[in-house]
């Protein structure tokens, strides 16, 4: 995962709660995944255009 370890990853996210706040974790979070979730489905679309064989 990017070479991100566990104490990496803890540390990221108890800085986030410090800086964000609990009320607005989640929500940031949701939010994160679904621009992530978007990004990936337009990558696999893009993907997808480039290796389609062309009709003859």
């Amino acid at each position: 995962m990017l070479g991100i370890g566990f104490f990496e990853l803890l540390f990221i996210l108890i800085l986030a709660l410090i800086f964000i706040g609990p009320e607005k974790l989640p929500e940031l979070a949701g939010r994160l995944g679904k621009i992530i979730a978007e990004i990936k489905n337009e990558a696999d679309k893009l993907d997808e255009s480039i290796h389609q064989k062309p009709d003859d």
